[in-house]
């Protein structure tokens, strides 16, 4: 457990784990019934998989995450995996998260759980909280380090046990490298070895 744990600041986003590319590939997959088509708006086209949603501290260590089809709305979701793991949430603690997570019910849902919902303003509002400074750059790069120094796009899980467990391995990787870069005083809080790139490459699950 890193000092951030306690931080009163969490962030919220969802990433997509493709699981497969090819018509054939989706209608053998074991993950029929779980994984849906959704659009990737980093890669700017559609994918076939599941998606990731995290609620972490302010340099990325996990609090919460799960995976869920794309088609499910994102509010719904976080909602959800606000509500099973409501016993992690203090009085007082803010969210961030981006335009997305707009909408009054999901505010409403927020500030019952004892959440204060922060987002950028979109354009048709009011002006309330600004564009909050680029915060979507700061909320992806969480993401970032699980696709781009640990392979999480990459998993090559083919059951629905296998992509939890390969996704499962991924953000325990990324919150036990937090964690050693807090005891040994790193500056990169979420800067693992190069070595480390891809560590799962080699397991077959």
């Amino acid at each position: 457990m890193s000092p951030s744990w306690f931080d009163d600041l969490w962030i919220t986003d969802a990433t997509p784990v493709p699981c497969g590319m090819s018509r054939e590939t989706v209608k053998r997959s074991d993950l029929a019934g779980h994984a849906g088509y959704g659009y990737c708006a980093s890669h700017s086209s559609f994918y076939w998989g599941l998606k990731l949603y995290l609620v972490c501290a302010g340099d990325g260590m996990p609090i919460m995450w799960c995976l869920a089809n794309p088609k499910l709305g994102e509010r719904e979701v976080v909602t959800a995996l606000l509500e099973r793991d409501h016993h992690l949430i203090r009085s007082g603690q803010i969210l961030l998260a981006d335009k997305g997570f707009s909408g009054a019910q999901f505010a409403a849902t927020t500030a019952a759980m004892g959440l204060r919902l922060l987002r950028p303003d979109r354009k048709d509002e009011t002006y309330k909280n600004g564009n909050l400074g680029g915060v979507r750059q700061w909320i992806e790069s969480v993401n970032h380090t699980l696709k781009g120094q640990l392979g999480l796009e990459e998993h090559g899980g083919r059951t629905t046990h296998g992509v939890f467990a390969r996704v499962a391995q991924r953000v325990l990787a990324m919150a036990a490298g937090i964690w050693h870069n807090w005891n040994i005083g790193a500056t990169a809080k979420r800067s693992l070895s190069p070595t480390t790139t891809d560590p799962f490459k080699e397991s077959i699950i």
